[in-house]
């Protein structure tokens, strides 16, 4: 029970970051914390599970992914840092390509 207030605490934390953050890079760290809350109700699920094995593999893809999404993410902020010189959300209204 008590993990499960963990992840709805993490989860919500990461729901406040991702809402009121200006930067980019709080944004990014916001959806990661957001992953992590829901990755713990999934393991947590998994340990109560009968089929605990299968729920733990796709917690791993998960988190796998959501690495990926954290690289790409980052890589692109560092493109638009150099293009537009600026992180903060408020300021990237340029949208050509």
């Amino acid at each position: 029970m008590s993990s499960l207030v963990v992840s709805i605490a993490l989860f919500c934390i990461g729901l406040y970051a991702v809402l009121t953050r200006k930067e980019v890079i709080a944004i990014l760290v916001g959806v990661e914390v957001m992953i992590a809350g829901a990755l713990l109700v999934l393991v947590m699920l998994g340990s109560h599970a009968a089929n605990g094995a299968s729920i733990h593999a796709v917690a791993l893809l998960i988190l796998v992914l959501a690495a990926t999404e954290a690289a790409v993410g980052l890589g692109l902020l560092v493109a638009a840092a150099r293009r537009l010189s600026t992180t903060c959300v408020d300021e990237m209204t340029e949208v050509r390509g």
